[in-house]
């Protein structure tokens, strides 16, 4: 007889509600979301009993890949939506282990999709990649700080390249600004290392993922941009249309209604921000390169203006994945040459 579960994910402890189809509460407890805890609820449980809990962080990570190993069903809730629909059903908007277990029983769960390991694994790797240039971008803001405080002009173009780094430490400063220009030079270089290491590596998985080279033919999308929309979107059966893909990336404009008038808005941002944006990224370097996505960029400008139509431009292209990954084709418009040299680059 199948059982609905409820957990509310802690960092040190987990509250656990298991309730049965009639809606009554057969147990409820706590346990330590450690390998003995997550054992103990396991324990409890079989394989027809289903399991729901919040996505919350990386917390939620060990219970599901232990509970999926014993081919147990996990349901991992939307925290945003299943506290709406939580707050207009039950007239409350805590979500805990019980009402979890109600929606699930009333299947009324607003679910998450939980990618397979290795595309999490990827997921990680790329997300890894970006703070680690977030990082250096913001240190490099501090280090232009100090120099322009000094009012010094850099003749170089790139004024943290090899010229540049010794041009910057040849300027007369203060004792305190050297010290403080010379630690950020030194967490910048240490950073470089860094970011070529995690590069040698999304590499060799784009070499080795027939999606990611797919996805190189596109114009606008380098490696780390192609392994990024990959982990991102996952499976592309998982969209019976470009449509949806478009909507879960955020990029679908907003559609309000009153009475019988109709009319859009601006893009709804729901869905993948990270996806949004390596779209719109790509977007902009594709319309330098590709004729026909900028001849649609210049007359999307003409009416609404650069922003928009860079974003215009993004959810086209979104759409020309969606059916190169669904087709398994190239890019209809790839260039032979760039495409090439793409391939190259990861050894493929």
């Amino acid at each position: 007889m199948v059982r609905y579960v409820g957990v509310d994910v802690g960092k040190a402890k987990c509250r656990a509600a298991i309730m049965n189809q009639t809606g009554a509460i057969e147990s409820e407890f706590f346990f330590e979301n450690n390998t003995k805890g997550i054992e103990s609820l396991t324990s409890m449980l079989t394989v027809e009993d289903q399991v729901v809990m919040e996505s919350t962080g990386n917390l939620w990570l060990s219970i599901y890949d232990s509970l999926d190993i014993r081919s147990i069903k996990v349901v991992l809730a939307n925290p945003l939506k299943t506290k709406v629909i939580a707050s207009a059903k039950i007239k409350t908007d805590k979500v805990d282990a019980r009402i979890l277990a109600h929606l699930l029983r009333a299947d009324l769960v607003a679910e998450s999709y939980v990618p397979k390991g290795s595309i999490r694994e990827m997921r990680g790797l790329v997300r890894h990649r970006l703070s680690l240039v977030r990082m250096r971008t913001a240190i490099k803001n501090k280090a232009h700080a100090i120099v322009d405080k000094y009012s010094y002009h850099c003749e170089f173009s790139d004024m943290f390249g090899k010229g540049g780094v010794a041009w910057m430490r040849s300027l007369m400063l203060n004792e305190l600004d050297r010290l403080i220009l010379e630690n950020h030079l030194s967490l910048i270089e240490s950073i470089n290392l860094q970011v070529g290491m995690v590069d040698k590596t999304i590499r060799k998985i784009a070499c080795e993922d027939e999606d990611v080279r797919l996805l190189l033919s596109l114009t606008g999308v380098d490696v780390y941009g192609a392994l990024l929309i990959h982990s991102e979107i996952g499976p592309i059966t998982r969209f019976s249309s470009y449509k949806k893909l478009i909507s879960w990336a955020g990029l679908a404009p907003s559609v309000h209604q009153s009475g019988n008038v109709e009319y859009t808005g601006r893009i709804t941002k729901r869905g993948s921000s990270l996806l949004r944006w390596v779209m719109v990224e790509a977007a902009r370097t594709a319309v330098q390169y590709d004729e026909k996505l900028a001849g649609f960029y210049e007359r999307v400008r003409a009416r609404r203006g650069d922003q928009k139509a860079a974003v215009a431009v993004a959810c086209k292209m979104l759409k020309i994945v969606w059916f190169m990954l669904s087709r398994r084709e190239v890019y209809s418009c790839a260039n032979t040459r760039r495409y090439g040299e793409k391939l190259k680059k990861i050894g493929a």
